[in-house]
């Protein structure tokens, strides 16, 4: 995890951070850092489960007060984050269910033939 100039949480090394609380999905700010395509999808793909999505400052002292976290990216998808030095997080229904909802967005419908 990557903080900003100002100390405030912004993201990690090739992929964008998502938190957890009370069933809101919780994000930095994109103001100092690349916001990703993954990004935008994922929070697309929670509005449409009615899931509200919080873009804000969040401070490191905060991490405890989330329950789970994951990232987003090119290469990591949707992937869930146990640990974050000595932030905990268990991976829960709103990240697996975000996990299939991307999976099943850019995932072929249907077999086809490579060209």
């Amino acid at each position: 995890m990557m903080l900003d100039w100002e100390g405030r949480v912004a993201e990690c090394t090739g992929a964008n951070i998502f938190f957890v609380r009370d069933g809101k999905l919780q994000t930095p700010i994109a103001d100092c850092f690349l916001p990703g395509i993954t990004r935008a999808t994922v929070i697309e793909l929670a509005q449409r489960r009615g899931i509200e999505v919080v873009e804000r400052r969040i401070m490191p002292e905060e991490l405890d007060g989330f329950t789970e976290c994951f990232i987003t990216g090119s290469a990591a998808e949707v992937t869930p984050v146990a640990e974050i030095a000595q932030w905990k997080f268990t991976p829960g229904a709103i990240s697996e269910q975000l996990m299939r909802d991307y999976a099943a967005e850019v995932r072929p419908k249907g077999k086809q033939a490579a060209a």
